[in-house]
């Protein structure tokens, strides 16, 4: 009976060693995995060409999903950033095509939008108190009507005939377009922006008083509160930067298109989620930031420039994206579940 006992225990140790590890290791395992796969099987696949492309091709996701990772590690979730980037898109667009504006009101009256749509969803979830996944829902929904009204269900574009007759006077400048299809140093310049994104809100969030702050309200509002910080302020601070961020990758989608399409944050957004969550796993985290945000985005990316190379169906993109999210999900929640049970 006790050698019976014995294995048991022995097998019970083995497979928490097991889970553990995934848990810790697993997203970068799946990562070096996906890249070996593909490589073998395409020799255009591992090269520098590729992976900045690679890059430039997550580089707006990334943008998003920061903005989702900053609401979540206060307890919140924005559903609204896919919406909030189509409108910052067209709004864009239109300043430079409709009223032919100096480039700096171009980049900067987006960012302002984007500002106000998050104050509007703190003022619906701090102050009127709706949970956060409703709020952000309406607004999504109100934001993705605001858009296809001011555009009137049509894309934006150099020159384009405008309903009230004539055309615009304005077209997208070459400086504009330089945002998002320049290269700098070799590397394509939403490739910098995002990594000098990324590394600010790593900074912010691992090595500052906000940060510890910011973690401290999602963990434990009301330990955040007898400690002295303004819970409310922290939460309205968190869907003020998920609004410019998402404002912030609409002008990057503008500028990287060269025109104002409708809805193109819409497909993104379930792909900016996906990062963030598949960023759980990454080392172990087991909650939202920044770098884990940043490897799911590119495991991601990978995976699909893959797929592309070997022709599969986009149709059946979403299934494998599916996939690893639900593979990361299930190790993490796995292993918290056990720890859980354990204390």
């Amino acid at each position: 009976m006790q050698a019976v006992e014995k294995k048991l225990s022995k097998q019970h140790t083995t497979q928490e060693k097991v889970i553990g590890f995934l848990y810790k290791y697993g997203a970068i395992g799946l990562l070096a995995i996906i890249i070996l796969y593909f490589s073998s099987i395409s020799s255009a696949f591992f090269s520098y060409g590729n992976f900045t492309d690679i890059l430039r091709s997550i580089s707006i996701v990334t943008l998003l999903a920061l903005g989702v990772t900053f609401t979540l590690v206060v307890d919140g979730f924005d559903l609204s950033v896919g919406s909030t980037m189509s409108l910052s898109t067209v709004f864009t667009a239109s300043l430079m095509v409709w009223y032919d504006l100096p480039l700096w009101l171009v980049l900067l009256l987006p960012l302002v939008i984007g500002v106000l749509v998050g104050l509007f969803n703190s003022f619906l979830i701090v102050i009127i108190g709706i949970p956060d996944l409703l709020a952000t829902l309406s607004m999504m929904y109100i934001v993705a009507g605001l858009h296809r009204t001011y555009t009137e269900g049509y894309s934006i574009y150099n020159y384009m005939p405008l309903t009230s007759g004539g055309t615009a006077p304005g077209e997208m400048s070459s400086a504009f377009l330089w945002i998002g299809q320049g290269h700098l140093l070799s590397l394509p310049v939403p490739v910098w922006i995002m990594l000098a994104v990324v590394s600010v809100a790593y900074v912010v969030l691992q090595h500052t008083r906000w940060g510890r702050v910011f973690y401290m309200t999602g963990g434990n509002p009301e330990a955040a509160t007898l400690s002295g910080v303004n819970v409310k302020k922290v939460k309205t601070i968190a869907y003020i930067v998920s609004g410019a961020l998402a404002s912030m990758a609409g002008i990057l989608f503008t500028a990287r298109v060269g025109s104002g399409q409708i809805d193109a944050g819409a497909p993104l957004l379930m792909e900016a989620v996906a990062a963030v969550f598949v960023g759980y796993a990454v080392l172990g985290a087991g909650r939202p930031n920044v770098l884990g945000t940043f490897f799911g985005a590119a495991v991601i990316g990978i995976l699909l420039n893959g797929l592309t190379i070997q022709n599969l169906p986009y149709y059946a993109f979403d299934i494998i994206k599916g996939g690893v999210l639900v593979a990361a999900l299930a190790v993490t929640y796995v292993y918290a579940k056990r720890r859980f049970a354990k204390t």
